[in-house]
């Protein structure tokens, strides 16, 4: 019986994707803290220490801490970027809410920021 290896993505790989994400306001499937994770990435830089973090939404999959229903406040989530595994965009809608806590602390000096950008509009082809 042989082992079949799936291929790792590189810290570079799934800043990459992420980035793409955050620039098209387009959802991602993941895994992180080995849970599968849907999140929505709204901001992707660097902390005060100045390690990659991803500032998102998560409105599916698993959670340690739980999650609150779509739409809650409770559900914002500072992710390590190199902790990240498992990396796919995916097909849904943009999620967010109001009021997220800690833009700042979580990404001090942001690389990209999902409020920055147009919204899509898919009736114009965007």
């Amino acid at each position: 019986m042989s082992v079949v290896r799936a291929p790792v993505q590189t810290v570079e790989e799934i800043y990459s994707l992420v980035r793409t994400a955050v620039a098209n306001k387009q959802p991602i499937e993941a895994a992180y803290e080995r849970r599968l994770r849907l999140f929505c990435p709204h901001r992707l830089g660097r902390n005060r220490e100045g390690r990659l973090r991803v500032l998102c939404y998560q409105y599916g999959g698993d959670s340690r801490s739980g999650l609150q229903p779509v739409g809650s406040s409770e559900n914002w989530r500072c992710i390590v970027l190199e902790k990240l595994s498992r990396v796919k965009l995916i097909k849904g809608t943009w999620q967010t809410a109001p009021n997220h806590s800690r833009p700042t602390s979580c990404v001090a000096e942001a690389d990209i920021d999902a409020e920055d950008h147009p919204a899509r509009d898919p009736q114009k082809g965007q």
